[in-house]
């Protein structure tokens, strides 16, 4: 017996979530997505968590995970075809630090999270002559840490790669705002504006909107939304094989193929929902990139920016599993600025978890009941 699924958000989660059901014709999947906000489609996407400080250690195994977990998956997308650059590619990390004293403390970190964390790749520490080999409109004098194993994502490419994916397996892709109505039945009604559906299962993977869409069911979710806004640059240089680059401070240069660099993002606590691009905040990240990195930057090759909004909980961890209290129903959230490392993993830990698989995560270290429960238990 067909098994109707419902992916309510299309971002890197609910798009991964709808490739792997999409591959078996026991599910008939509806991936509902208005296209608006979407946090995946606005992120330039380095994949590299090694080498972060943030002590939370089941945050890290997750984008450790999700980190290895990028070429096995692509490579199953695209059924064993070479992966496009424009999509993912391995071109490294180059990271500065404040103190130069700290990239030696930064390399050894590594070098042990290398032991468990292979994906790192090789850990060399550059001197600036050595970095202008590697990017050559390098200006300054600081020296910086390699780690070779580190990539770059575009997350729109993502999406729409995945998306093809799964509506040519089947799956039905609904470009409308979507809503879950009520529980008839034993089945859920979900709600666009062309159609009204029941289905056996349904996966919210709305990120900073997981609020709205459970807020009829008296359900009060710690999620709130926060605002980012890149650069994206059209040059004259030779990119393709830049390495992504991050500077001291939130604004990182993520080059593309054919001179195209991404610099940013913000990370904006009171903006709310808002999407509207600020000419002035993206020259102020060109600025700092100038400051940060080089002096090459020019505004008139600003081409335009993007801009997106990511879902952060309270104490900014992670979760995953099936809503408490609605059966059949799962969710993932709080991604944060890590959403497209962690999005496949978690998007494919929940299709395990509809298919009554154990997860390759163990829901346990991302406790959905933490961060959703009924308002009546406030």
């Amino acid at each position: 017996m067909t098994k109707k699924i419902a992916i309510i958000g299309g971002g890197v989660v609910g798009a991964t979530a709808a490739f792997y059901l999409s591959q078996n014709p026991a599910y008939d999947v509806t991936l509902f997505d208005e296209g608006i906000g979407q946090g995946t489609s606005a992120a330039a996407g380095i994949i590299s968590p090694w080498l972060s400080k943030r002590r939370n250690k089941d945050w890290y195994e997750m984008v450790k995970t999700g980190a290895a977990f990028y070429p096995g998956f692509l490579g199953e997308v695209l059924a064993g075809e070479a992966i496009p650059k424009t999509v993912y590619q391995r071109v490294g990390t180059l990271l500065f630090t404040k103190k130069d004293k700290t990239l030696d403390e930064l390399l050894k970190i590594g070098q042990k999270r290398r032991e468990d964390a292979p994906d790192i790749g090789e850990l060399t520490i550059l001197d600036p002559d050595d970095i202008r080999e590697l990017v050559p409109i390098y200006t300054g004098d600081k020296r910086g840490l390699l780690a070779s194993g580190g990539a770059r994502v575009d997350g729109k490419e993502l999406v729409d790669l995945l998306v093809k994916t799964a509506t040519t397996n089947g799956a039905t892709f609904i470009s409308e705002k979507a809503k879950l109505e009520a529980h008839e039945n034993g089945r859920w009604i979900v709600q666009a504006d062309s159609v009204t559906e029941t289905f056996d299962v349904v996966i919210l993977a709305t990120a900073a909107w997981l609020p709205e869409i459970l807020e009829p069911f008296d359900v009060k979710v710690d999620v709130r939304p926060q605002k980012g806004q890149l650069v994206e640059l059209q040059t004259a240089w030779e990119t393709n094989d830049w390495p992504v680059i991050m500077p001291t401070g939130e604004k990182d240069i993520i080059p593309f193929l054919d001179g195209k660099i991404l610099i940013g993002a913000t990370h904006e606590d009171d903006a709310g929902y808002d999407l509207s691009l600020e000419v002035h905040t993206l020259h102020e990240m060109l600025e700092n990139a100038q400051q940060q990195f080089s002096t090459f930057f020019d505004a008139a090759d600003i081409v335009t920016g993007r801009v997106g909004t990511r879902a952060y909980t309270s104490d900014y961890a992670p979760f995953f599993g099936e809503v408490p209290g609605m059966d059949n129903v799962f969710s993932a959230s709080g991604l944060g600025s890590t959403g497209l490392t962690a999005g496949p993993i978690v998007g494919f830990a929940l299709t395990q978890m509809v298919r009554g698989e154990e997860p390759v995560l163990d829901p346990a270290n991302y406790p959905i009941e933490q961060y959703i429960h009924r308002r009546s238990g406030d």
